[in-house]
């Protein structure tokens, strides 16, 4: 079971971290998303493991392709990136599948 549609009011926009060019970031087709999101600030881990502090936390649907880096503008317009992608899963309970993202 996912997170219900009518639980994600904003849209956001996600370009998906494809690595280090030769001339900085490139990131995949922009993608428009049905999301949660709040802005809140939150010491989270980066990738590298390094603290950081998150100042918008993101839960969208269980499929989201972004990864780490990725750049993400929220509902506000503000451009953004992706410091930790976390799915949360639950097999055979009856509790709502999503993906949280916790943004710079």
């Amino acid at each position: 079971m996912n997170v219900p549609g009518w639980l994600m009011p904003h849209r956001i926009t996600v370009e998906p971290y494809a690595g280090d060019g030769a001339y900085g970031p490139t990131y995949g087709p922009r993608e428009m998303v049905a999301a949660l999101v709040v802005e809140t600030r939150k010491r989270v881990h980066d990738r590298e493991g390094r603290e950081a502090v998150a100042t918008a936390q993101i839960i969208t649907a269980p499929d989201l392709d972004c990864p780490p880096e990725s750049r993400v503008t929220l509902p506000s317009g503000r451009i953004t990136r992706a410091l930790a992608v976390t799915p949360y899963t639950a097999p055979g309970l009856p509790v709502p599948q999503c993906t949280e993202v916790m943004c710079q």
